[in-house]
């Protein structure tokens, strides 16, 4: 699982806004009752009547002008923020991705210390807040009512991770807590887990790419049993986990409201599939488990994809990329016939799935909740999608919203005929990609045709993926046609035309 970016959605705003401040700082003891009572419009008027010499209420837009001590906490913190073209929203504080500068991180410390009621606070992918958390967090008081801290792609330091851990017992309201993409504070994983102790309402950790290794799984462990309110765990991209499971770490197992667990990219070991074939069928709120691109699973996971029938509220599973094996893939389809509420399955980059998606065959009957199906590179044939046509043709999967049979290259334009002659049944689709690999091009046949008709009968189609599929200048024509006559647009992706 990679982290997306998230931009400000008020990037560019620098007009002032009073009431900001007045929602911002509700309820703070460095204001007095009287003052808390004032509307927007007084707000104005107050500040429009003060004497020269008196600090001013409305701040202006001026990124050479410092925070001073002598300013009012209120215009402090909506002098920094107008600074940066924010704006905040009640206890909300976004600061993704806004280019923090070094100057902007020594303000940042003064301005947070003016705002006691903020509950969610977000600075991620401002790698100037690295080797500097200490200074712009060091003013939380024990007793905070912080309930999120993001600090995803910082550049943060082992130092800063070390006080991580010290800061944590001083928001007992936190309930998520993000350091993902923080490489150096595995180092400091010891103080974060000391701290975690204390965090006894949090609801979701993530620690994906942080450096964690064998020995952070035991650090961990021994906190998981103090995180009863758990939620979510994500510990993916960790590629030197790979065997800290392997000492079976009980405590995981009393995450009893756990819902997702991510543990891709983590280089499982067969000792560590063991050790979790233990610990995750008893996580019987689980969701969502991801344990992609875990190439040992291939041959080591049979027990544990048996025993996932035993997590009947298993929404999304993602095991792609494991080099699955014919038994092993064999006892995940039987287990599936038990996974009822499955709405996200992924088998993606897995060669054995070819010729054998009959072992799926029930499950793609019985399933009612099934929204996205991801078969990509699975080295598909002809049969197969010939097989899925018929499971859509006899009326299953009408819930089904995104198919992704990209990388098959192997099925024939018979294939392709009898899949697009059926598709149209797939009322909700939103989502269809049937790409080749990047090293094929293929000339579209009568198959095409098919697909056209299928697509005015699909209401809610609006992506089809088709690269490296190159149209003959007739088929290319018709596909101008259909752009013309549809009121909305269908984005087709293919090799171009011939």
């Amino acid at each position: 699982m990679s982290q997306t970016r998230k931009k400000g959605s008020s990037d560019g705003e620098t007009k002032p806004r009073t009431s900001f401040v007045s929602k911002f700082l509700r309820g703070s003891k460095l204001r007095s009752s009287k003052a808390e009572s004032r509307n927007e419009s007084n707000d104005l008027k107050t500040a429009d009547s003060q004497p020269s010499d008196e600090p001013q209420k409305i701040a202006t837009l001026d990124t050479a002008t410092p925070l001073t001590s002598e300013m009012e906490p209120g215009c402090r913190v909506e002098q920094f923020l107008q600074k940066l073209g924010k704006k905040a929203a009640d206890t909300c504080l976004d600061l993704n991705n806004c280019g923090l500068t070094t100057a902007d991180v020594r303000e940042m410390g003064a301005a947070l210390k003016a705002t006691p009621d903020l509950e969610e606070l977000t600075l991620s992918w401002n790698s100037k807040v690295g080797g500097n958390l200490p200074l712009i967090l060091q003013k939380f008081q024990a007793g905070s009512k912080i309930r999120t801290l993001e600090l995803v792609d910082c550049a943060l330091t082992s130092e800063d991770g070390a006080f991580v851990g010290q800061l944590l017992p001083m928001l007992p309201s936190l309930e998520v807590l993000d350091l993902s993409i923080n490489r150096n504070i595995g180092g400091s994983l010891n103080s974060i887990t000391q701290g975690l102790q204390s965090a006894s309402n949090l609801k979701v950790l993530k620690l994906q790419s942080c450096g964690l290794s064998q020995k952070s799984v035991k650090l961990l462990d021994a906190a998981f049993g103090y995180l009863s309110e758990l939620r979510k765990l994500d510990l993916s991209c960790n590629k030197e986990l790979g065997g800290g499971f392997e000492d079976s770490p009980a405590q995981v197992a009393t995450l009893e409201h756990l819902e997702v667990l991510d543990l891709h990219r983590c280089s499982l070991t067969a000792g560590d599939v063991v050790s979790l074939t233990q610990v995750i069928p008893l996580l019987s709120s689980l969701h969502g488990l991801d344990l992609s691109a875990n190439k040992e699973m291939g041959s080591s996971s049979e027990n544990l994809l048996s025993r996932l029938r035993f997590l009947p509220a298993l929404r999304s599973l993602l095991i792609n990329s494991c080099a699955l094996q014919r038994e092993t893939f064999t006892a995940l389809a039987e287990a599936s016939i038990h996974l009822p509420a499955l709405e996200v399955l992924s088998l993606s980059w897995n060669k054995c799935v070819g010729g054998n998606l009959k072992l799926l065959l029930e499950t793609l009957k019985l399933s009612t909740s099934l929204q996205v199906l991801r078969l990509s590179s699975c080295s598909l044939v002809t049969e197969d999608v010939a097989l899925l046509a018929s499971v859509i043709h006899t009326g299953h999967l009408t819930r089904l919203r995104k198919l992704d049979l990209s990388y098959n290259d192997s099925i024939c334009d018979a294939g392709w005929a009898i899949f697009c002659q059926n598709v149209w049944l797939l009322q909700e689709l939103t989502e269809l990609d049937i790409s080749l690999r990047p090293s094929t091009f293929r000339d579209c046949g009568q198959w095409f045709r098919h697909l056209l008709c299928a697509v005015t009968r699909l209401p809610e189609i609006t992506e089809i993926g088709m690269k490296r599929w190159i149209l003959p200048p007739s088929l290319e024509e018709e596909l101008k046609c259909l752009d013309q006559d549809r009121s909305s647009s269908i984005h087709f992706d293919h090799g171009g035309c011939q």
